[in-house]
């Protein structure tokens, strides 16, 4: 049951948000899911995807710097949460392609905010780090 302020033990549930304050909220794993540098990249790739599909190597290709076991790991996740779908052609070996769900879709636009943001501020927020380490 919700409560005055919308939220429930139970988000999820249509017209109920989590918790973020309570540490047993499943709110608190999908926003460290959503603010990972690897997931706001992938979502931004496969966002200029869609609705076609890329390839695992494709995604490696296009995500500098991440390891083969931190892109498996994050698109398993990814999956996991209904954001992006995994389909296998039975050839060998097998090809694996991954593409953004509606759901994943939905989340391109405020990690693109959030984006925009670091890039706008980043000299800023350089210039703080320097003057704390001073």
């Amino acid at each position: 049951m919700a409560g005055q302020d919308g939220t429930s033990a139970s988000p999820g549930e249509p017209g109920v948000t989590g918790d973020l304050f309570d540490p047993a909220c499943p709110t608190r794993q999908l926003l460290d899911r959503i603010g990972d540098k690897w997931t706001s990249m992938l979502v931004k790739v496969l966002a200029e995807a869609h609705p076609g599909e890329l390839g695992f190597a494709e995604l490696r290709r296009r995500t500098p710097g991440v390891s083969h076991k931190m892109l498996s790991q994050t698109l398993r996740s990814l999956r996991t949460d209904g954001l992006v779908t995994r389909r296998v052609e039975a050839t060998v070996p097998p090809r694996v392609h991954y593409a953004l769900t509606d759901l994943g879709l939905s989340l391109d636009t405020p990690l693109a905010a959030i984006r925009a943001w670091a890039e706008q501020h980043m000299a800023a927020v350089d210039e703080a780090r320097r003057r704390d380490h001073d």
